[in-house]
Parts: structure tokens; C-alpha cells; sequence
């Protein structure tokens, strides 16, 4: 096997020790409790975009939603009604 071939194989080793077997981008609407003022949406979102995993958040005042875009194998909804409780702004997701 030459240098190539055997770099390509580790490297295909790498990949598939690191990125964990059924990962996935997931969605989720959860509906927020406590906002009350149009600064609350970017206290929301702040506290969103700091879970790892997360990689978008919008927020509605008007809906008093948080849409949320994450990789399901570094964060769940467990962990992002958490941080927005933890902001002060209870969720949990919509039905």
C-alpha cells in the first residue's frame, strides 16, 4: 500500500471515530414563557446560541417562540429549555 492510500485510509479512520453514527439536524418550535418586552427575544436567542450544538435560533415576541436548528448528537431539548430557563424564559416544545 503506498503513502496515498494509506493516508486516505487514516483519515477515513478519523472521520469515522469522530462523527458519531446517526447524528442529525433537527428543528424544533418551543413555545417561551416570560417575555414580556422586545429585548426578552435577544436574551433568548443569546442563551440558545450558546448550547453546543446549535447552529441557528430565530425568536418570535409576537408567537413567544423560539425555532431552533441543532445537531441532535451535542444537544437536545432537554438542554435548550434549560438554558432558556436558566435565562429566566421557561420552554418547552410546541405541540
Amino acid at each position: 500500500m503506498d503513502t496515498i492510500h494509506r493516508v486516505l485510509l487514516a483519515a477515513c479512520l478519523v472521520f469515522a471515530l469522530v462523527l458519531p453514527a446517526g447524528a442529525a439536524e433537527q428543528t424544533v418550535t418551543l413555545d417561551v414563557d416570560n417575555m414580556t418586552c422586545t429585548s426578552c427575544p435577544y436574551i433568548v436567542k443569546k442563551s440558545l446560541t450558546r448550547v453546543a450544538g446549535v447552529t441557528a435560533a430565530a425568536v418570535s415576541f409576537e408567537e413567544k417562540t423560539a425555532t431552533v436548528t441543532f445537531d441532535d448528537a451535542r444537544a437536545g431539548i432537554t438542554e435548550l429549555s434549560q438554558a432558556t430557563g436558566e435565562a429566566g424564559y421557561p420552554s418547552r416544545p410546541r405541540k
